[in-house]
């Protein structure tokens, strides 16, 4: 078995965006062909069902078939699902759903119904983790008002419950107090507006938004960048930020839904509460995306 085989977190996992008719039903041919383009077009594998997949305005039946499309377009053993949920039981039974979907780990938000304290969070992941796959855990302290910090994720990974962690605090700083704490912990990319600094710090994967949109531009970023070729990587990442800068923005559903139609992909409508992109967002994510369309990264 191999590294990637083993920890099939690595490489660039794209948290894919979930194609959505007109009358918002879910396109599950359309999805198929977008996650075999995406590993057509140099990217690993996928996330189907993260905040991008917009899971959380999903019925139980489509997150279940959201999952099993993703399978059958690219094969299990590159998705891994988010198996976020209120409740641990609830949680368990995604990783579960995974599991005999052919999954070869999932993707799991701290408990996000309330604050939860340190045990509350060392008892959510142990149950989680009963599922038998392997977890990563996804910092999102944003969004979940819950922080998994360097020390309570080195406690996560020395008892066994989890295997790597998608980082999205934003503070970069973190990536070497996490190596220092628990050095076999993978640390993934988890902001798009973050990767050469992750990157550069030892991260190694990246759980992505933009590549939707832009994913032979975005491998080449994220491979020159974690080869440490800062030479190709940092004039491709000053290009691309404009438009990365935007998955770490409430908006950011929407903002790559509409850099996918501009470079002639299909992104589509999103589920409310969500709404569409005012003007003025909708203006300068339209820029962003045709500036690099024309410098040829599309």
């Amino acid at each position: 078995m191999t590294l990637q085989q083993s920890r099939p977190w690595r490489g660039i996992l794209v948290a894919t965006a979930l194609p959505l008719r007109a009358d918002l039903s879910v396109d599950y041919d359309r999805y198929a062909e977008h996650c075999a383009w995406l590993v057509e077009n140099g990217c690993d594998g996928v996330v189907p069902n993260g905040s991008l997949g917009e899971y959380q305005v999903l019925t139980p039946e489509e997150r279940a078939e959201v999952v099993k499309t993703a399978v059958a377009a690219i094969g299990g053993a590159r998705v891994m699902p988010g198996v976020a949920a209120y409740g641990s039981a609830e949680a368990r039974r995604w990783a579960e759903q995974a599991a005999e979907a052919g999954c070869a780990a999932v993707m799991l938000l701290p408990p996000n119904a309330y604050r939860a304290d340190e045990r509350s969070v060392l008892a959510h992941y142990a149950e989680v983790a009963r599922a038998g796959l392997p977890v990563v855990a996804y910092n999102n302290p944003v969004d979940t008002k819950v922080d998994l910090v360097p020390e309570l994720l080195a406690r996560l990974h020395g008892e066994g419950h989890i295997h790597g962690v998608k980082e999205f605090s934003g503070d970069v700083r973190r990536a070497y107090r996490i190596a220092e704490l628990a050095p076999d912990l993978d640390l993934l990319i988890g902001a798009d507006d973050v990767l050469l600094e992750l990157a550069v710090a030892g991260a190694k994967g990246w759980v992505a938004g933009y590549p939707n949109a832009l994913p032979r531009a975005s491998a080449e970023l994220y491979r020159a960048a974690t080869a440490g070729d800062l030479a190709t990587a940092l004039p491709l990442y000053r290009q691309l930020h404009p438009l990365l800068r935007w998955d770490s923005r409430v908006e950011f559903v929407q903002a790559i839904k509409l850099s996918m139609d501009v470079v002639g992909r299909y992104g589509g409508p999103v589920r409310p509460p969500r709404a569409a992109l005012p003007p003025e967002q909708e203006a300068a994510v339209r820029a962003a995306t045709e500036k690099a369309v024309a410098a040829g990264l599309a």
